[in-house]
């Protein structure tokens, strides 16, 4: 995944100095939707460098049913602030997608899509795997809550990607700083999705780690597009899982029909994609969607 420039701070703390915000939305708007599918849960991050997060609501199966069932923002970032202290930013098309959520993020939720947001390093020697203290990491834990809270967004995305610890002296990766994360994170938002893109050394950290902190993700999936191979975190089932991987711009529709052939005949839980574009791509989406769910994609 590429990385996103910093330029705006999304989380209102007291050390955080924060960017504009729209007025609290305490929860999603009422869902919409009525038509109902059975089958993985399917996910679409979308660049929004880019393309537009509304696109994802467009899709829908051969009876009404969404054909993406979870949408994440694509990325804010974890930057270092002139105390070493981790602090959640947003680059201005993240932040332009927060703040025109009339637009981008509320239309999908009525329509009972979940939104997230990805949050990844930057390449400052800060990120999800090298707090040095718990309390480092309530403390991030805390702005991004608030910034969920702030957005009335339906969770987070965590990825360790782009950090380059040990910049400037910065601390190297711990085993406990991913489930510090993790553990604050849910204790803040109890009823929120927090879901982990497998890769980096809080991948590693997590493959050992007690099954309670698993147990605390609701997602993660394999982060290496075109391939299928499912994540190993104890206290994660299957259900939860995504080993296949889609990059929906660059990984061929027959790979991604193969994919979704094999994640069906496992049972897996969870589809991931990645790249979701403006426009209509329904005849590369209902390539899986037909393996998936049985139906054929439309777009709207």
């Amino acid at each position: 995944m590429q990385k996103k420039t910093q330029i705006g701070i999304v989380a209102a703390l007291a050390a955080v100095l924060a960017a504009p915000m729209i007025p609290a939305a305490a929860s999603a708007a009422p869902s919409t939707a009525s038509a109902t599918k059975s089958g993985p849960t399917s996910i679409a991050y979308v660049e929004v460098n880019n393309d537009q997060l509304a696109n994802v609501g467009h899709y829908r199966l051969a009876n009404g049913a969404n054909a993406f069932d979870v949408a994440i923002i694509f990325a804010a970032n974890i930057n270092r602030d002139a105390d070493g202290n981790a602090v959640l930013y947003a680059n201005e098309n993240v932040q332009r997608t927060l703040d025109d959520a009339a637009t981008q993020i509320r239309p999908l939720q009525a329509k009972g899509i979940k939104v997230s947001l990805s949050i990844l390093g930057n390449h400052q020697g800060t990120g999800i795997a090298n707090f040095p203290t718990q309390a480092a990491a309530e403390d991030f834990a805390a702005q991004v809550s608030a910034t969920v809270a702030e957005y009335g967004l339906d969770g987070v995305d965590l990825d360790d990607e782009y950090s380059d610890y040990g910049t400037d002296g910065t601390p190297q990766p711990n085993q406990q700083s991913i489930g510090w994360l993790v553990s604050a994170l849910r204790a803040d938002m109890p009823d929120k999705l927090i879901s982990f893109y497998d890769i980096g050394p809080a991948s590693d950290a997590l493959s050992s780690s007690s099954s309670t902190i698993g147990s605390q993700l609701d997602y993660a999936w394999n982060p290496y597009y075109g391939t299928y191979s499912a994540p190993s975190i104890p206290g994660l089932g299957k259900d939860r899982l995504s080993a296949a991987a889609v990059d929906i711009q660059n990984t061929p529709r027959s790979t991604a029909v193969s994919l979704a052939q094999r994640s069906k005949a496992d049972g897996y839980g969870v589809f991931m994609t990645y790249n979701l574009p403006d426009g209509d791509l329904s005849s590369y989406v209902s390539g899986f969607t037909n393996v998936l769910y049985g139906q054929t994609t439309t777009h709207e």
